[in-house]
């Protein structure tokens, strides 16, 4: 009995002891359980990991970083953030209708408080800090996405750009016509009653726009840009530009057809592109004074022409002689502007290579050789003495001669012959080859172009609209640098306008973009661009923010943006991740929806990419009165 008491005792000992045991392990297990679900993010479900914003941004596939990591930036043990009540969140509320095209820098009423002396009113005059506006501009009631390119050529929607005003004025010329709910394009011009293409045609049995040693042009006074419009589908890219003035919305009209233009004018201060840009230059009855002020029109024109390239002027005073008494002018006031002209291109050592018709052509010099000798005979203008010649921004015209790079012999070209297209677009740009672009060497150009053919692909995997053919057509790049992204993006049936900002201790880069083919312009973006609202289909902005944090203000900038860019497109943003935290903040006050993503190389990236759409919203319908 005493032995059956004392194994009863033992069974009932180890019973516990067991217990305990397993007790022991299971809080264990279950505490190192808890260590190891905080130590690691969480997988994120296939609803988490796509990307889609309000429908616009679609999934990635599955075997990419981006759908197998989802950030977490949210702080973690720290008093939790204000109440949305208390919180001090930024609101942009929509501005007033009537601001629906409005241009900062080429505000009508701004403009009146300037002189009208070679047309500096018309210049940019950008409002002070304290005048700029804190809410979105409206697109117009009853506004409608822009019809694709290349139908975008001949008709755009009336309800976008509400003028009738070049319809009428212009009906005789074929330049504009409205049909029911949209404009329709003809082509024509007030130099080609037969149309842009039969005109150009005309220009190409003068000299050869076929070869691709033609490739980038400038249309100055471009009207709705038609001359541009059927230039690009002969692989001539165009930059068009007329003032914003009594023909309303030339420009506006331009982009609505998918060409690119700017606002602009040609007055007191340089064009806003470096030397030796363009192939060609252009003018049809532009109506800029090019015989007066000593001929400093011409002159500016020299500069931003290759050594080479072509000046073709139709329109007044060209064959005055049959058109003089259609142009309300007398006989011998357009034989002595053409005298003028004539006179001023012999100075600046062009030559005049064809008159037919209603055109004529002038070539610029493949080099200064003889042009320096023969300042003998032409005392002005004298060669400039500035090295600066691709400095323009608010730089004021001079009347002196951009001097072309130093050559050994007659038969070089100054600065290097440049490759026919397409082949100029990956060949070494000479302003590299020749080391006047500190820092940038032939290894840099094309690291950078492999770079930027990685990046975008990884973008088209994200936004299936950039990845979709024809979606997007205007196409703005806020800090193009080499041009690599547009280089990207070439084979798409889309431009884009390259910009190197200014006032930003960069590398004067936009003579590089230009010498690969592709066009751009200068910007300061602590200012307003030089174009209508919802005129860009996208925008890309790399390192944007980070450059200006400390010259002026983000919102800003995200203004400026929201103002150009159309309802329902995108937005590809890549800074710090600290910056786009700032940015996502502001853009969802906006009515833009967005999300950040990881850098293409993957999580452990301090830079991260934002994609964002601009959601569709309008002004409210007119209430009759």
């Amino acid at each position: 009995m005493a032995a059956t008491r004392f194994l009863s005792h033992i069974t009932t000992k180890n019973s516990n002891l067991y217990s305990l045991s397993l007790l022991a392990i299971l809080c264990a297990t279950f505490y190192f359980i808890g260590i190891w679900q905080h130590s690691v993010s969480p997988i994120p479900t296939s609803s988490t990991a796509a990307i889609a914003v309000a429908g616009v941004l679609t999934p990635a596939p599955c075997s990419y970083s981006l759908n197998t990591t989802q950030l977490d930036f949210m702080p973690h043990h720290l008093p939790p953030d204000p109440s949305p009540t208390t919180a001090a969140l930024p609101h942009f509320p929509p501005c007033d209708p009537s601001l629906s095209e409005y241009t900062p820098c080429e505000d009508a009423g701004r403009s009146l408080k300037f002189d009208r002396d070679m047309l500096i009113y018309r210049q940019r005059h950008c409002p002070e800090k304290n005048e700029l506006l804190k809410c979105r501009i409206p697109a117009p009631y009853g506004y409608k996405i822009p019809f694709r390119w290349p139908k975008s050529r001949e008709f755009a929607w009336f309800a976008n750009a509400p003028h009738k005003e070049l319809a009428v004025e212009k009906k005789n010329q074929n330049w504009i016509k409205v049909e029911g709910e949209r404009f329709r394009f003809p082509g024509g011009g007030t130099m080609f009653p037969r149309g842009a293409d039969a005109y150009i045609n005309d220009i190409d049995k003068l000299i050869n726009l076929k070869d691709g040693s033609i490739r980038t042009a400038i249309d100055t006074g471009c009207g709705v840009a038609s001359w541009g419009a059927y230039l690009l589908s002969r692989n001539i890219i165009p930059v068009s530009f007329a003032p914003r003035d009594t023909h309303v919305s030339q420009v506006q009209f331009a982009l609505e057809r998918g060409v690119p233009a700017l606002i602009g004018v040609l007055a007191s201060i340089r064009l806003p592109y470096p030397s030796r840009a363009f192939d060609m230059a252009h003018c049809s009855r532009c109506l800029i004074p090019w015989g007066t002020y000593d001929g400093i029109y011409l002159i500016e024109v020299d500069r931003i022409l290759r050594p080479g390239g072509y000046w073709i002027l139709s329109g007044p005073p060209i064959n005055w002689q049959n058109h003089w008494r259609g142009w309300n002018r007398t006989a011998d006031d357009l034989k002595q502007e053409q005298s003028q002209i004539e006179a001023v291109a012999r100075t600046i050592c062009w030559k005049k290579i064809v008159q037919k018709g209603d055109l004529a052509i002038w070539q610029k010099p493949t080099n200064h050789i003889h042009c320096k000798a023969n300042r003998k005979v032409f005392k002005q203008p004298k060669f400039c003495q500035s090295q600066e010649s691709d400095v323009a921004w608010y730089t004021k015209l001079e009347k002196c001669l951009t001097p072309l790079p130093e050559v050994s012999d007659i038969k070089e070209i100054a600065g290097g012959q440049l490759p026919k297209w397409p082949q100029r677009l990956n060949a070494i740009p000479s302003r590299i080859s020749s080391g006047s672009l500190t820092g940038i060497t032939e290894n840099t150009f094309a690291e950078n172009t492999e770079l930027w053919k990685k990046r975008v692909e990884y973008y088209k995997k994200i936004d299936y609209q950039l990845a979709e053919t024809g979606r997007y057509r205007n196409l703005l790049d806020m800090n193009a640098y080499l041009g690599g992204f547009a280089t990207a993006l070439i084979d798409d049936p889309l431009w884009v306008m390259n910009t190197v900002p200014v006032e930003a201790d960069q590398i004067n880069t936009l003579g590089v973009i230009y010498e690969r083919g592709l066009i751009g312009t200068y910007q300061n973006w602590c200012e307003a661009m030089s174009t209508y609202p919802r005129t860009y289909d996208f925008i890309h902005a790399d390192s944007i923010f980070s450059l200006y944090k400390d010259r002026c203000e983000t919102e800003d900038i995200l203004l400026e943006m929201d103002r150009i860019l159309r309802p329902e497109s995108s937005v590809i943003i890549r800074d710090d991740v600290d910056v786009l935290l700032k940015i996502k903040k502001i853009i969802d006050a906006m009515q833009w929806e967005g999300r950040i993503v990881d850098h293409e190389k993957g999580p452990h990236e301090r830079e991260k990419i934002l994609f964002a759409v601009k959601q569709y919203w309008t002004a409210s319908p007119l209430t009759p009165k």
